[in-house]
């Protein structure tokens, strides 16, 4: 038996005893209030589309007298979450227990392989992306490790809605989530922040992090390296070839003004505790890989630089200048698989050494690139109006059976 094959078995087998102790649970009876919320597998605490999901069930818990009970699944209980919000350490017991008795589960990434639901629950997967640079389920072929496989066939044969925010979305979540139940158009909640707080995340962060109220910040922020692989997981950094001061100066010779630069790991690196050494002569680059929520940072950001993170057409949403960095480009197919995209038909400058990086900044054309990005979204029927966490919220309120007052 290969390697592979006894670490498929293990995993088969830990799952059945998982299994097991849900059907254990089963003996409690499930709340029919009460919400179950996790992000990245519990790693991570109030943040993605889940944060913005809850924020919206509180607000209509205060305005329509709602009696919604919200549970969060965290592995670390001392990160803050508003007081309403019970939070529950991401054990196994505490988890079996929260999920076996709730009526609605929340999440932004998979549950534990093993996991079991009750007739009546209903599971809603807000994934944690919009569209997709890097190829995610069966679009990585051959790439696409068969564990993985297992694990998102699982878990999507519990979902009952997955959210999307545009027709790409709607197109390509089913193979790329393995996934064949109803996809519903509600926009993504974490994209609401961009739409209807800007003002107010652009004076929050600036404060938070010592930065000039006219000061203007670029966000960095790469995808991470690894993921889901043959056997154990791995979830790897490159130090980035980027020259921070160079960086600064080319933004300050195009847009003007005074320039700060947020560094932000993925949420998988930041649970492993990764971090760059960051050498700022300047006193002018912040590493925000710990700030909880990444939309609050997009919304506070004046530019913004990634590689084949979803996260740039997150950020596109406020038609800032928006940069793609991939100095490796043909190493990170070879490993990940091809891209939904070929990188130079997206409506952002893509540089793959430094110096094409400085090059895109300081001959930036704002009007060509905000009618490339308008053509782009339009034909990608992009609909994030700002009303996502609403919508879901709306459906919430169905599955719970909420009567308007």
């Amino acid at each position: 038996m290969t390697l592979e094959r006894r670490y498929i078995l293990k995993r088969k087998i830990k799952a059945f005893f998982y299994g097991f102790v849900f059907y254990l649970c089963r003996v409690f009876p499930v709340d029919k209030n009460k919400i179950v919320f996790w992000t990245f597998e519990g790693s991570r605490g109030f943040c993605c589309n889940p944060r913005y999901i809850a924020e919206e069930v509180l607000k209509r818990n205060k305005n329509n007298n709602n009696h919604c009970k919200l549970v969060w699944l965290v592995d670390d209980v001392t990160l803050q979450f508003p007081k309403e919000i019970i939070k529950v350490k991401n054990s196994l017991w505490n988890r079996v227990y929260q999920l076996s008795t709730a009526k609605c589960w929340v999440g932004n990434s998979r549950t534990l392989y093993g996991t079991k639901k009750r007739k009546g629950q209903v599971y809603i997967q807000t994934w944690h992306g919009t569209i997709c640079i890097k190829p995610i389920g069966k679009y990585r072929g051959n790439l696409f490790p068969p564990i993985a496989y297992l694990v998102s066939q699982a878990d999507s044969q519990l979902t009952d809605y997955v959210l999307s925010g545009s027709a790409w979305c709607d197109d390509h979540y089913r193979d790329g989530l393995v996934y064949n139940g109803t996809i519903i158009r509600t926009g993504t909640p974490r994209c609401d922040v961009l739409i209807n707080n800007r003002n107010e995340m652009r004076s929050k962060i600036r404060k938070m992090y010592g930065v000039p109220e006219d000061g203007n910040i670029l966000l960095y922020a790469p995808t991470f390296r690894g993921g889901s692989q043959w056997t154990r997981r791995t979830v790897e950094k490159e130090e980035p070839t980027i020259n921070w001061g160079k960086l600064l100066c080319s933004l300050e010779q195009r847009f003007g003004g005074q320039w700060f630069i947020f560094v932000r790991l993925h949420p998988q690196l930041a649970a492993n505790n990764q971090h760059y050494e960051i050498e700022d002569s300047l006193n002018k680059v912040f590493d925000v890989t710990d700030h909880g929520d990444m939309n609050e940072l997009i919304a506070a950001s004046d530019a913004f630089i990634s590689d084949y993170s979803s996260a740039i057409f997150e950020a596109a949403l406020l038609r800032i200048p928006c940069f793609i960095y991939a100095d490796d480009l043909e190493e990170y197919i070879k490993s990940r698989g091809d891209l939904f995209f070929d990188m130079y038909e997206l409506p952002f400058p893509i540089a793959m050494n430094m110096e094409s990086l400085i090059r895109n900044i300081i001959e930036f054309n704002r009007e060509l690139y905000v009618r490339n990005l308008h053509n782009f979204m339009s034909e990608q029927n992009v609909t994030e109006d700002g009303h996502a966490s609403e919508n879901v919220v709306d459906l919430l309120e169905c599955v719970l059976e909420i009567k308007e007052k």
